[in-house]
C-alpha cells in the first residue's frame, strides 16, 4: 500500500473534520463503500425488512460512543443504558476505564456493549497505547509508544497486518475479561481509512461473528453523503460488496449545538427527516466534571448528550414519532435466524 493508494476522497474527508467530530464524519464517509451502487428502481428491501421489522418503519439505534474512555464514559453510559434511555454502546479497549466498563457488563449482559475499535490516540495529554506489544505493531505508535494522534499518520505509517493484529488483540482482550462484544466499529474512523485496513475489519467481523459497524449504500444515501463532499472508492465498495453478516440502513452523529436547547432542536430535526430502514445514530455522553474539561475540548457537547435523551420532552417526542428501537443483539438475532445458516464463522464465540 503506497501513499499514492491512499485515496484523495479520505484525505479530503480528515481536512474538512473538526476536532469534536472528525472521526464520526470520517466512518459517514468511509461507510459510503459499503455496497455496490444500484439505481433506484433495482434498490433491495431495507436492512430493517430484510431481519423482519415492520415495513416503512423508522428503526433506531441511539449508540454511546467512547465508553471505557474515561469514568465519565462510563457513568453517564451505565445511566443510559440501565434506565432502557439508550439502546447501544461501545468500549474502548486501550484505554484506562475499560476494565471497570467491562466488569459492568460481565455483571449486565442483558444490555447492549459493542468495541469501539481504537487504532488512534487523539488527545493531547490523555493518551493510550495499543494492547498488541509495541514491537508487533511499530508502524502505529509515536515516539512516546501511544497509538498515533491522527488517522492520517496510521493511514501513512502502519500496515494492514498490524491494523489487523491489534484488532485481533483488542477483541481477544475483551473476551478474557469475560464478555462478548455485541458488535465492533470503528474509532475515528479508522477502518474505513484504507481498504486493506476495511478488510481486516470485515475478515475479523465474520470469523468471531460479531457485526460490524457497516452500511448499505443506495442511490440516495450516496447523494446525501456525496453532497457532504465525501464520496466513496471503488476499492472499498469492492471490500465490502461481499461482506455477509447484518448492515445498517443509515449512519450519522448526533450535532452539536450552541445551547442544550439548540442542539436538542437538530436531533428533533434529524429525527423527522430519517427515512424508513434502521439508522444509527452516536453521540459520546459524558458527566461533567473538571477532569473531563481536561481531557477533550468537547466537555460541553458530551455533558449534554449525557442529559439529553433523559430529557422527558426528548422521551415524549420520539414516542410521538412512533419511532421503533432495536439494538445490535437483536440485529444479530434475528439475522442468525434469517440467514445465519448460510454463513460460517470459524471463531463464532456462542459455539
Amino acid at each position: 500500500m503506497t501513499v499514492l493508494h491512499l485515496t484523495s476522497s479520505v484525505l479530503s474527508c480528515f481536512f474538512r473534520l473538526t476536532v469534536d467530530r472528525r472521526g464520526s464524519l470520517l466512518v459517514l464517509g468511509m461507510l459510503l463503500a459499503a455496497g455496490t451502487l444500484a439505481r433506484a428502481e433495482d434498490a433491495p428491501k431495507t436492512w430493517a425488512e430484510r431481519l423482519g421489522y415492520p415495513a416503512g418503519k423508522r428503526v433506531l439505534i441511539l449508540h454511546a460512543d467512547d465508553i471505557g474512555m474515561c469514568y465519565e464514559a462510563n457513568e453517564a453510559a451505565k445511566r443510559y443504558l440501565s434506565a432502557g434511555d439508550i439502546q447501544s454502546a461501545a468500549m474502548m479497549v486501550p484505554c484506562p476505564w475499560f476494565n471497570e466498563i467491562a466488569n459492568w457488563y460481565k455483571e449486565h449482559p442483558e444490555h447492549d456493549c459493542g468495541l469501539h475499535l481504537a487504532m488512534n490516540s487523539e488527545w493531547k495529554w490523555y493518551r493510550w497505547p495499543p494492547v498488541a506489544p509495541a514491537g508487533d505493531v511499530p508502524g502505529m505508535i509515536d515516539a512516546d509508544g501511544y497509538l498515533w494522534d491522527d488517522t492520517i499518520k496510521t493511514a501513512l505509517k502502519a500496515p494492514a497486518a498490524e491494523i489487523d493484529k491489534e484488532i485481533r488483540a483488542q477483541l481477544e482482550r475483551a473476551i478474557a475479561r469475560g464478555i462478548r462484544p455485541s458488535h465492533i466499529d470503528t474509532h475515528m474512523g479508522a477502518l474505513y481509512a484504507r481498504p486493506d485496513y476495511t478488510a481486516a475489519y470485515c475478515r475479523v467481523a465474520e470469523e468471531y461473528r460479531i457485526p460490524a459497524m457497516v452500511i448499505e449504500v443506495t442511490p440516495k444515501i450516496e447523494k446525501k453523503f456525496r453532497q457532504r463532499g465525501i464520496p466513496g472508492t471503488e476499492q472499498l465498495r469492492t471490500v465490502i460488496a461481499g461482506y455477509k453478516l447484518p448492515k445498517l440502513d443509515d449512519f450519522d452523529a448526533i450535532l452539536e449545538g450552541d445551547t442544550y436547547e439548540a442542539k436538542r432542536e437538530k436531533f428533533y430535526e434529524q429525527i423527522r427527516a430519517l427515512d424508513p430502514g434502521i439508522t444509527e445514530l452516536i453521540f459520546h455522553p459524558s458527566i461533567l466534571t473538571e477532569g473531563l474539561k481536561h481531557i477533550t475540548g468537547s466537555w460541553q457537547q458530551r455533558a449534554w448528550e449525557a442529559e439529553m435523551f433523559a430529557d422527558p420532552a426528548v422521551k415524549e417526542f420520539l414516542k410521538r414519532e412512533g419511532i421503533v428501537f432495536t439494538n445490535w443483539k437483536e440485529m444479530m438475532q434475528r439475522w442468525e435466524e434469517r440467514y445465519g445458516k448460510d454463513v460460517e464463522s470459524p471463531k463464532r464465540l456462542d459455539k
